[in-house]
């Protein structure tokens, strides 16, 4: 999924996240891909009819309402969309006024669970969960007895293939020279070498856009060995991010092997942020092809300026639109999200009417999008983040060019 759709999804599950119920009546029901539409009407119309049993008249008449407005957008589906659907229905205060909402959300990944949840808040933790970065990690634990391939998604672990291997033990049968003995090991440990190789072609090649890097463990000299003979494929070789001495190469080592590699995993982010605002800081002490500044970045982006533009995570503005109703005249100011600004018609000296509200990023990015310009989105858990919130508003942009 796009950093874009990302951030819309984001920003989807803070406005649910920020809504509440007078009581238990928010309702949210998560609906995997393969649940059958029907099962679940049933199951609905169940409980349907034990909610006339809820004390409360308001909660009672809240969840009745919620209820018979899920079964109502049901009827529209014959079987759940591709990755399933979470629905949310339930009376809500939105800027002071009560109003009753039922939303469809179809999650970027497969909703992981069929689950129905009436609260006094909606029940976003699975959602919130598919918010936290799952860039994929090779996994490959080896010794000269048996390999393990895996992948690290997010915080999890998957274990994609495993074998073990041919090679004979160090000490030769009777029989045999120690001389034939040994070439015979070595070809069957180049062997095994070789197959582990095809297992991570298999295990990783499908996924190689999405790949970040691939680590490797094992002990000494085996995992030199696997890596220095370049027993991977060549477009895997470049992607392998460091050795790592693990005592186990079952699935154990696995975890071993992350654990092992923390220091390198945490600064993939760290060294790509931290080398694109080392050139925007760069660009920015020598007057060069830097701008910072929502009206510039603007403009900039208009004129087609704008190589890469950098926007914080954690930016929420919008821009609002007011009218004056008396002369028609327009203004536009850009807000802290869900902020209230009074303003005021200079020709009349009337208060004007709000009739739009646009989230600038999304704004921003779909500008970058028509003029060819790369996004690129800023964790403020880094210094670099930190720096483009806090000292440049949280949007800056490196040039192709300066406009004169």
């Amino acid at each position: 999924m796009s950093k874009k759709l990302m951030y819309e999804f984001k920003r989807k599950i803070e406005e649910l996240d920020s809504y509440r119920g007078k009581g238990t009546e928010l309702i949210t029901l998560y609906i995997p891909p393969d649940k059958n539409i029907a099962d679940i009407a049933n199951q609905l119309r169940e409980e349907l009819s034990q909610a006339s049993n809820i004390k409360s008249k308001q909660t009672r008449t809240n969840v009745i309402t919620g209820l018979e407005a899920i079964l109502n957008r049901l009827k529209l589906y014959r079987k759940p969309p591709e990755h399933g659907m979470v629905i949310f229905s339930g009376l809500v205060t939105i800027n002071g006024k009560e109003k009753h909402i039922t939303e469809i959300l179809e999650p970027p990944e497969p909703v992981p669970l069929y689950k129905y949840h009436c609260d006094a808040k909606f029940y976003l933790e699975p959602l919130k969960d598919m918010l936290r970065e799952k860039k994929l990690y090779g996994l490959i634990v080896l010794d000269r007895r048996e390999a393990t391939i895996g992948l690290l998604k997010g915080r999890r672990i998957e274990v994609l293939d495993y074998d073990t291997s041919m090679v004979p033990g160090k000490h030769r049968q009777g029989g045999q020279s120690s001389v034939r003995f040994e070439r015979l090991r070595e070809i069957a440990i180049h062997e095994f070498y070789k197959k582990v190789g095809d297992m991570a072609s298999n295990a990783f090649l499908p996924h190689k856009d999405k790949l970040v890097g691939i680590l490797i463990g094992g002990p000494s000299p085996t995992k030199d060995e696997f890596y220095q003979g370049e027993y991977l494929h060549h477009e895997l070789q470049r992607k392998v991010l460091g050795l790592f001495d693990v005592g186990y190469t079952s699935e154990s080592g696995l975890y071993e092997l992350v654990d092992k590699a923390k220091d390198v995993l945490s600064e993939v982010d760290l060294v790509r942020e931290k080398n694109l605002m080392s050139r925007f800081l760069y660009e920015i002490s020598r007057d060069g092809l830097a701008v910072y500044g929502e009206e510039e970045i603007r403009r900039y982006l208009e004129l087609g300026a704008v190589d890469i533009l950098l926007i914080s995570e954690d930016l929420r503005l919008e821009r609002v639109r007011y009218r004056c109703g008396t002369c028609g005249g327009e203004k536009v100011v850009t807000l802290k999200d869900k902020a209230v600004s009074k303003q005021i018609c200079e020709k009349d000296g009337v208060e004007m009417e709000e009739v739009e509200r646009i989230d600038v990023v999304l704004e921003l990015s779909e500008i970058a999008e028509r003029m060819n310009t790369k996004v690129e989105f800023l964790s403020t858990e880094t210094e670099e983040g930190e720096v483009l919130l806090k000292a440049f508003g949280g949007i800056a942009g490196i040039l192709r060019y300066k406009p004169k």
